[in-house]
């Protein structure tokens, strides 16, 4: 292919995810969904065509990578903090860390009945298929407004990040024993500092620099730290969400000597400006990275009713598990809570993560694609009933 058949093409698929997300919001239906669909669309004509284009799995966690980062920032970026918040953030915390606990570990524990393989490997095969993707999740709420967007937000970047955590731990040669639990939190209290130490840089640079390309200079320095934490087996999504919210709440975090040095009423007049920026940013590698992983799909995999009473169970299980902890130990609302929990983006990553020594032949690629689906089709649900909700009171 030549260089403007493939410029055509990338503009063709910005303009295409515009009319997805214009789409999505009359009719509910994740965009993400019609960006894999597409793919998959694309891999048929392909095929068809006998036009191999092959794309290295390495381009795809490139994208999800960098797309990741953009998400959770951009999620961060629109969340204040203050004392009134405190008991939200708790409660989404809560919700998000128990939930994913839970349901990794049930899953697992299916996945060892079923298979007979040790629990260790059930259990990292199980963590993709129990994080919440706020990839997903925070673009799919922007019409919900109030404390149910808000917990789903905080509650979806703490499952990303919680989740990652418990892959990391899951990962460890010496899992199961004491001395893991010392490493965990060894990991924890590391990351909690890198966090604070990156975080300043961070904003010292967006307060100082003048530079026109300062911001996509910070997002470079963001990658930096973050894959730098990653090498490192940290939790790096922890970085972003510091340092996001760190930006946003300035007042809040700046005192003192720092307030001073940083000014943060200079960082709010750049506020602004950074949030458009990071918005479009993870809105372009959302859109190439879901029509990517949509072409690395096979239809004819799918194609199996093995596969979709599989799917169909783990998504029940997930299902009922959230039902049970919203219901009965939360007390909370469940329209739409119950319904937003998508799998997605964060799953793909961790997904590609798994060392081959704990690979299950069973839990593949498309089995994550119909968990994936059947997990947009229940949000979709939700948010169809979400704005039914007022119509509903008025009786």
């Amino acid at each position: 292919m030549g260089p403007y058949t493939i410029l055509i093409g990338l503009s063709l698929a910005v303009v295409l995810s515009y009319l997805f997300d214009l789409a999505a919001r009359a009719t509910k239906v994740p965009s993400v969904l019609m960006l894999l669909f597409t793919g998959i669309a694309l891999k048929q004509a392909a095929d068809y065509g006998d036009v191999g284009v092959l794309i290295p799995k390495v381009v795809l966690e490139i994208f999800g990578i960098i797309g990741l980062i953009l998400i959770v920032l951009e999620g961060a970026l629109d969340l204040k903090i203050n004392r009134e918040k405190a008991p939200l953030i708790r409660r989404s915390f809560a919700a998000a860390a128990l939930i994913l606990v839970v349901q990794a570990l049930i899953i697992a524990e299916l996945l060892q009945l079923y298979l007979g393989v040790s629990f260790q490997t059930c259990l990292i095969n199980a963590v993709p298929l129990a994080v919440i993707s706020s990839a997903i999740a925070i673009p799919s709420v922007s019409s919900l407004g109030g404390e149910k967007q808000e917990f789903i937000v905080y509650e979806s970047t703490f499952s990303d990040i919680l989740g990652i955590m418990l892959f990391n731990f899951a990962l460890q040669d010496n899992f199961a024993q004491g001395i893991s639990i010392v490493t965990f939190l060894r990991d924890v209290i590391a990351v909690s500092i890198v966090a604070v130490i990156s975080t300043a840089i961070l904003a010292f640079m967006l307060d100082r620099i003048r530079l026109h390309i300062k911001f996509f200079l910070i997002f470079a320095f963001l990658v930096l730290i973050y894959s730098l934490a990653k090498k490192l087996h940290l939790s790096s999504l922890l970085l972003v969400l510091a340092f996001g919210l760190a930006v946003n709440n300035a007042e809040l975090f700046l005192k003192g000597p720092l307030k001073r040095l940083l000014h943060p009423e200079r960082l709010t007049e750049e506020l602004h400006q950074f949030k458009s920026i990071t918005a479009e940013s993870a809105f372009l590698i959302r859109t190439f990275f879901f029509l990517l992983f949509g072409y690395s799909i096979s239809l004819t995999n799918l194609i199996s009713v093995t596969l979709l009473w599989q799917g169909l169970l783990i998504v029940g299980v997930l299902t009922l598990i959230r039902f049970f902890y919203l219901r009965y130990i939360a007390k909370s609302d469940l329209i739409p809570e119950l319904f937003i929990a998508p799998k997605g983006l964060i799953s793909i990553l961790l997904f590609y993560s798994i060392p081959e020594a704990h690979l299950i032949g069973q839990v593949s690629e498309n089995m994550l694609f119909v968990v994936i689906l059947l997990t947009g089709l229940l949000m979709m649900v939700g948010l169809l009933l979400a704005r039914k909700e007022p119509e509903l009171g008025e009786y």
